[in-house]
């Protein structure tokens, strides 16, 4: 199948997705090393990325030149279970040496305004991100941009309210800063996504497409996501 506008792949399983995200990871890194002396990787959350982490917590990299940040963050304690970057840190940077001054978490346990505002200038100067990596949501969201809910143009980091799931309060990068990358990767897996899969390749305004025309993607897809062929 193919997504409008985008470079679509379908692997096998859940477990394909997370193999292949891995090794383009890796690839993206050494490059971006080589040509410039350090990676700058957006992180999504959801349970493929934490598949892809996982295999990295095993690989061998030039860790020391690895710049982290997040897609979106939960505005919740630090330590929370439900944190992005608690999952992140338990799946893959505790095995890992990359310095801590390099892993910049969303400031989100301030609440969503103000660690919006305390995120933009950390994201302003980041960009252009070598690598993004972003899910989608059965809804057809992607980081914490929904459905009906207003995507500002202006800035790079915005904060969500009201959000459809829990918790409702949240940070997301947006689409200015989510497109500004050398490469973005959408992961999408499970039978659960088919419909929004569907929704988007019929030309549905997704905040998902949008996004990942804007930031010329790759979409992998597992067969249970991909939309039987008519």
């Amino acid at each position: 199948m193919q997504l409008t506008g985008v470079e679509t792949r379908v692997l096998a399983d859940a477990a394909a997705v997370a193999a292949t995200t891995a090794e383009m990871v890796l690839e993206a890194a050494a490059a971006a090393i080589s040509a410039r002396g350090a990676f700058r990787l957006v992180l999504a959350g959801g349970s493929t990325p934490l598949a892809a982490y996982r295999l990295l917590a095993g690989a061998e990299a030039d860790w020391a030149h690895w710049h982290l940040y997040h897609g979106d963050e939960r505005c919740l304690p630090p330590d929370a279970a439900a944190r992005n970057s608690r999952a992140v840190e338990d799946a893959w940077l505790r095995q890992v040496p990359i310095p801590a001054a390099q892993v910049h978490a969303i400031p989100a346990e301030l609440g969503a305004d103000a660690a919006a505002a305390a995120y933009e200038p950390v994201v302003a100067a980041a960009m252009p991100f070598d690598l993004v990596l972003l899910g989608m949501g059965e809804d057809g969201h992607t980081a914490s941009l929904f459905p009906d809910h207003e995507i500002r143009p202006g800035p790079l980091v915005m904060p969500v309210h009201d959000a459809p799931k829990p918790p409702p309060d949240r940070v997301s990068l947006t689409p200015s800063a989510l497109c500004r990358a050398r490469r973005m990767l959408v992961l999408v897996t499970g039978a659960a996504k088919q419909a929004a899969v569907s929704r988007w390749q019929a030309g549905e305004g997704l905040p998902v497409a949008r996004v990942a025309v804007g930031g010329n993607a790759l979409v992998l897809l597992d067969a249970a996501a991909a939309p039987a062929a008519r």
